[in-house]
């Protein structure tokens, strides 16, 4: 069975976190899968929308404990025994900067909307990966942590970037500081979600919300989360000179005329 799978159907490609008896944990099979998924979404123009979730009862529990206690590394290593990623501080730190924390830098690059559909527990690193999403729909069982602290380390897979930037520093810190685990209220009470759902309507509202977004016009979806996301990081005057570059470009695609014929002529566009 594959730590990871990955479908396209109707330009919605799907990403399942597939190693439900470790409650998801990270192994080095999964992140190979997983980087060359995210290499696939981020240059395939046909897939429109990113969808993440987990099988099983978990979302993601991040590292793998039982390799962690082993002495091995962060991640499960079958089939890859050979492998040193914990005998020293700079394998330690190639375990991540090589495998892991790619992903997050991949996710960086992609302009599509991703989606992460939050099935269960999301802990640690699976919290990040949750948080690297642009969106997260998360089911009425989940619970949410950042649990580094209680085995003495720090977060190594961005959520020491994303979270403060997405609920504040003083909340940020109090999860990567306690460690403590949040329930779904507390999770959308301090923001950490966008929306949460009956956990056995997950999937279908998730893909309902990623169907509404492959319809829509793709050039200016994904130069408008460009907009966003770069707006973050400069100032006005420069965020305003890239944003009416966008304007002269999206005026010239065929889904600016489509959008205006569709509003005069009373219709669903058709992008």
């Amino acid at each position: 069975m594959s730590d990871l799978l990955f479908e396209v159907q109707e330009g919605i490609a799907t990403i399942t976190i597939n190693r439900p008896d470790a409650r998801n944990a990270f192994s080095l099979k999964m992140i190979e899968a997983w980087i060359k998924a995210l290499e696939e979404v981020r240059d395939n123009d046909e897939i429109r929308v990113l969808v993440l979730t987990g099988n099983g009862r978990a979302f993601c529990a991040g590292g793998d404990i039982k390799s962690m206690k082993a002495g091995k590394g962060f991640l499960d290593l079958t089939g890859y025994e050979d492998e040193d990623f914990s005998s020293t501080s700079l394998a330690r730190k190639n375990s991540l900067w090589k495998y892991v924390q790619r992903i997050p830098l991949l996710m960086e690059e992609i302009d599509k909307p991703t989606i992460a559909a939050v099935n269960g527990d999301a802990i640690g690193a699976g919290l990040d990966m949750a948080l690297q999403c642009d969106f997260r729909i998360a089911s009425d069982q989940a619970r949410f942590g950042e649990g580094y602290v209680k085995v003495g380390i720090v977060p190594g897979d961005g959520g020491g970037y994303l979270l403060p930037r997405l609920i504040g520093v003083d909340k940020a810190l109090d999860l990567l500081l306690t460690g403590r685990i949040i329930d779904i209220e507390e999770a959308s009470q301090i923001g950490l979600i966008t929306r949460r759902v009956q956990h056995d309507q997950l999937m279908k509202e998730t893909y309902k919300f990623a169907n509404q977004l492959a319809d829509g016009p793709q050039t200016a979806i994904r130069l408008i989360k460009r907009t966003v996301y770069q707006g973050l990081k400069t100032d006005l005057r420069t965020s305003l000179d890239m944003v009416s570059s966008f304007m002269g470009i999206v005026t010239e695609h065929p889904d600016y005329q489509e959008g205006l014929h569709a509003i005069i002529e009373k219709r669903k566009p058709k992008f």
